[in-house]
């Protein structure tokens, strides 16, 4: 894979972390904040390391984050899309 291919693949990993639905009712900020946060931390732990290390690692850290994402779904709060939160 190019370098520049797995520097988007990496992007778009960091961005699936971090753009979810917000969620419908004030209710469901406590867990829509909980999962955020859990998020945001993968994707700047991520995109640290990604940093620190060798460049021709970065579809590594790409595919970690998206493997960290997978357990930490969007889900158990209604999104203001008026369906549950789901990727």
């Amino acid at each position: 894979m190019s370098d520049t291919a797995a520097v988007r693949a990496l992007l778009d990993a960091v961005l699936d972390a971090i753009d979810i639905p917000f969620p419908a009712a004030a209710h469901d900020l406590d867990t829509f904040y909980s999962l955020l946060d859990r998020r945001v931390s993968l994707a700047v732990l991520t995109a640290r390391g990604a940093l620190a290390e060798d460049p021709a690692d970065i579809q590594w850290n790409a595919d970690y984050l998206r493997k960290r994402l997978a357990e930490h779904p969007t889900t158990g709060y209604r999104a203001s899309r008026g369906t549950e939160a789901a990727r």
